[in-house]
């Protein structure tokens, strides 16, 4: 159980098929996604231990960590082996995953076999229109649960039995914290945010856009009537990670989205 968020477990359903998945760690505020090397994130080492004080307790993080990075890593090399692509969605609530997933799948239908993974507290309800928008997806409810694990997606990629060649969209649990901590064996992260969330976002939650590889800047039809700066929303996210690529969209009108399709179909 989480000494800071809660997490007590997740039940898995996904087409009838209802599978409990423990899940069990700590958290540290400085956890770095592997393979990656963004300013501003850091991962723990003795030293910190010492410098902390507190080299129990970091230890103990260390291992719960690591135990995710390895399995992750297994889930890496499961969908490499397949011709799999996995991209791992995180935002905060309402920042419009869910719609961008539904057009994604309507768009991609025929092209290429898609498959979500779909994370939530309580409730079957995005699911739901998954499938009504013709998508294979399994639920996973977290509980007080505040992100998806690597041990989560591994059961979950394990009921949806996916095709060589598919895509599997993540959307991770909605904030803007805990999931930035978990690899999940995903081939790269994208945060999306929504122009009626503040411009200052990544400034607010560097450690997320320190760890992505791509921005998605939602709802952009709705600018005329809110007060978001594109270009400085996008001048903040390189201020914490100058390689980031920085997409503008509206999964409402369409706008923007074929940028989209081109980085999430990619191999």
């Amino acid at each position: 159980m989480c000494g800071t968020c809660g997490c007590v477990g997740a039940n898995t359903t996904g087409g009838g098929t209802r599978l409990v998945l423990p899940h069990t760690h700590e958290h540290t505020p400085e956890r770095a996604h592997p393979g990656h090397d963004h300013t501003g994130v850091r991962d723990r080492t003795p030293d910190a231990e010492e410098r902390d004080g507190n080299g129990e307790t970091l230890t103990l993080e260390q291992r719960v960590l690591g135990k995710n990075d390895d399995l992750a890593a297994r889930n890496r090399a499961w969908l490499a082996d397949r011709g799999i692509v996995a991209v791992n969605l995180m935002s905060s609530p309402g920042a419009g995953k869910t719609t961008l997933l539904e057009r994604t799948l309507r768009d991609f239908a025929g092209r290429r076999p898609v498959a979500v993974i779909e994370g939530d507290q309580e409730t079957a309800l995005d699911a739901d229109r998954i499938r009504r928008a013709g998508g294979t997806v399994v639920q996973i409810n977290t509980g007080a649960g505040c992100h998806l694990d690597a041990e989560m997606v591994h059961g979950a990629l394990t009921t949806l039995a996916p095709e060589p060649g598919s895509l599997i969209l993540v959307e991770n649990v909605g904030n803007l914290v805990c999931p930035a901590l978990f690899d999940l064996g995903e081939r790269s992260r994208a945060v999306i945010i929504s122009v009626t969330e503040g411009t200052d976002k990544p400034l607010k939650y560097p450690y997320m856009f320190a760890a992505a590889d791509l921005v998605v800047i939602n709802k952009i039809d709705l600018l005329p009537y809110v007060d978001f700066d594109v270009a400085r929303c996008e001048e903040y996210a390189r201020s914490v990670n100058p390689d980031v690529r920085v997409l503008t969209v509206s999964a409402t009108t369409g706008e923007g989205m074929a940028a989209w399709y081109g980085w999430v179909g990619q191999p």
